[in-house]
């Protein structure tokens, strides 16, 4: 059985180093609404029912993590903003670093029409 058969979404569609925006079902008293969070996959762990994603990102100058498990039917969406390059499995390296030090390069994404391959900035 396929994943996206059992949950109705396609979860599995990122990888370490993309830049993801995780939209969050969150009630509040009567009312339910959506809640963005949007940073780069730093690690993702498990297997089965127990699979997470952690999503970090820099706020008023602060990181912040969040773990996410992947089957929660509190999420709402997941969407690929950006495809990172990286040569980790885990990225707690970014914990340490600053500002522009911090970015994660862009993967180069192949034309298949030339077969040339194209990064964007």
């Amino acid at each position: 059985m396929d994943v996206k058969e059992t949950t109705g979404k396609d979860i599995s569609s990122f990888n370490i180093g993309d830049t993801v925006l995780v939209e969050m079902k969150v009630r509040e008293g009567d009312s339910e609404r959506v809640q963005p969070f949007q940073g780069a996959v730093v690690r993702k762990s498990g297997r089965g029912a127990s699979e997470t994603f952690t999503v970090r990102r820099v706020a008023h100058g602060e990181g912040v993590e969040r773990i996410f498990p992947m089957r929660s039917p509190l999420i709402h969406r997941i969407e690929v903003v950006r495809k990172g390059e990286v040569r980790r499995a885990k990225l707690y390296y970014l914990r340490g670093l600053k500002g522009r030090k911090s970015r994660i390069q862009e993967a180069k994404r192949v034309d298949t029409s030339s077969g040339e391959t194209s990064g964007e900035k």
